[in-house]
């Protein structure tokens, strides 16, 4: 396969500023859109949705940090080795994080955002309006280590 080159069209400002396993909930921050890509008037009608979905680069993690075999989430015994893609955390492949947040206004190319999950400075690649049809068809189901390993990750922070 062939590389494929990507340029950032936003950065993350304000917000946390270094990244953490838990306590994302309340966290605002700033999408700040690139001027020199994008014109006022590309986010007009993007205050009538609730939720973005952020697609952004893990800029501070370690890249030589990178096991695509099999590991324990958050190196806790008590939950099973699983492989790379059975993660969601930075060490992927191309570095990629995606964040479901929630849209609390647009103020021209400066998109105020809560509960995203990347820090002040992240890259963002690319930005989408949340589509309650684009949600799982269906009943979804995951491992009772992942309800476990998460039950913070969304409470408020201290910052908030």
């Amino acid at each position: 396969m062939e590389p494929i080159a990507m340029t950032p069209i936003a950065q993350v400002v304000g917000g946390r500023t270094e990244p953490t396993d838990d306590y994302w909930g309340g966290t605002q921050a700033i999408i700040r859109l690139d001027p020199d890509l994008y014109p006022v008037e590309s986010t007009q009608g993007l205050e009538e949705f609730s939720h973005l979905e952020v697609v952004f680069f893990f800029h501070l993690t370690d890249q030589s940090d990178l096991n695509l075999g099999l590991r324990r989430a958050r190196d806790n015994p008590a939950w099973p080795e699983v492989g790379n893609i059975g993660h969601r955390n930075m060490r992927r492949r191309n570095w990629l994080g995606i964040s479901r947040c929630k849209l609390i206004k647009v103020d021209e190319l400066d998109l105020h955002v809560e509960d995203l999950d990347a820090v002040a400075g992240t890259p963002v690649l690319d930005v989408k309006p949340w589509f309650a049809e684009f949600g799982p068809r269906g009943e979804a189901h995951q491992p009772a280590w992942v309800t476990e390993m998460l039950g913070e990750y969304f409470a408020p922070s201290a910052e908030a």
